[in-house]
């Protein structure tokens, strides 16, 4: 079997679903009163922050459950495994799944802190992401630092706060920053405005590398998601089934790779790397021909368009694929680059493979040399993050 026993997996895209302690116990008494909190409303517990209600949807924990339990429903803490939101627990949970070590987004937050972006109150905005990213590094990762690899939240609002954040956390060991797949929906500059320099300056100066999480810049795919008017509380919920959405959301990513590519931000910083987070890979190896097509025909007459350097070239310098379950991409790998994909567990979404991760992942790659799939493990994400084997 080429998942040997000696490979180690390492999963680059697993969640956590934060405790209220996270926040009451790291929060300054200042913010007493207006910190995020748990209410309980209707039987079901959802957080409550900024005068808006937060549930923890069902889809969001849904490990230990059958399909045909699953919703979108809030949940109580009570309906999860504690594996979900307790670091000792979800050990236990890895080692079923033949799972070592594992890189975890957050839950409540958003998966770049965009909850906080869209706060009103930025002094307690700032406290909350620098709060969670202490419970990350000094409580989640410190309960077994050699399987934990520790993540960043940003302030995004603020390049500057952003900077700051960076070197703080990157003295701490905070391997990764989580940033919106998009900062364009959000109300940010693009990924083609300066405005960012400071912050992949920062990133490159600290070996810290960036995470784009689908959806986390807060567009939802689909036409008929993305024509949804907003209504008074929320917006209008499309005729079109969530599941249209779901199936889409790597789609984020494909328009975050064209944008990064033709940005002109990866010349600049030669050593930045980009995770394309539960972006999936079978789309890849198209979108690097039709780049490279682009290139070849049209960077003639359009200014700021690199004339040298072929968008495919730049992937592979600065880019990490990585998947769940993609037969495509794993027939395409080559196309890729061998040396830029990594694997996902997901856990506990509705998406992870979890408690069987590692038989479908030995089922999947079956036909690949033993050394490919060291990489695609194991080794490329232990290179990325500079996390090593213990």
């Amino acid at each position: 079997m080429p998942l040997r026993d000696s490979h180690q997996i390492v999963s680059v895209d697993d969640h956590l679903v934060e405790h209220p302690r996270v926040w009451l116990d790291r929060l300054p008494s200042k913010f007493d009163g207006r910190t995020p909190r748990i209410e309980e409303q209707g039987g079901k517990h959802v957080w409550v922050y900024d005068g808006v209600v937060f549930p923890t949807i069902g889809l969001n924990a849904v490990a230990g459950r059958e399909p045909r339990d699953w919703g979108v429903d809030p949940m109580r803490f009570e309906e999860m495994i504690p594996g979900c939101y307790d670091p000792v627990a979800r050990l236990k949970d890895m080692d079923v799944d033949g799972v070592h070590a594992a890189l975890c987004f957050p839950s409540f937050p958003g998966f770049a802190g965009g909850v906080f972006h869209r706060a009103q109150d930025k002094e307690l905005a700032l406290a909350c992401i620098q709060a969670w990213n202490d419970f990350m590094v000094d409580e989640w990762c410190a309960a077994a630092p050699d399987r934990y690899i520790p993540l960043a939240l940003l302030p995004v609002w603020d390049v500057a706060a952003c900077v700051a954040e960076v070197e703080r956390t990157a003295a701490k060991g905070a391997r990764t920053v989580s940033f919106p797949d998009s900062p364009v929906p959000l109300g940010l500059p693009s990924f083609h405005s300066n405005h960012w320099e400071p912050l992949w300056d920062v990133c490159e100066a600290t070996d810290v590398s960036v995470s784009l999480h689908f959806g986390s810049g807060s567009f939802v795919p689909g036409f008929s998601f993305a024509a949804a008017k907003p209504v008074p509380g929320g917006m209008a919920a499309p005729d079109a089934p969530f599941a249209v959405a779901i199936a889409s959301f790597a789609t984020n990513l494909m328009w975050t790779t064209i944008d990064l590519l033709f940005s002109g931000v990866l010349q600049r910083h030669p050593k930045l790397q980009f995770a394309l987070s539960e972006g999936g890979i079978g789309w890849l190896p198209y979108i690097l021909e039709r780049t490279d097509q682009t290139w070849e025909k049209h960077r003639w007459y359009q200014k700021d368009i690199d004339f040298d350097t072929r968008p495919s070239d730049l992937f592979r310098k600065h880019f990490w694929g990585c998947f769940i379950e993609d037969k495509s991409g794993l027939r395409n790998r080559h196309e890729i680059g061998i040396d830029r994909i990594m694997l996902e567990i997901d856990y506990p979404h509705s998406d992870s493979t979890w408690p069987n991760s590692r038989k479908i992942a030995a089922d999947l790659m079956k036909d690949i040399p033993d050394d490919e799939v060291a990489k695609i493990v194991e080794d490329n994400a232990r290179t990325l993050y500079r996390f090593p084997r213990s």
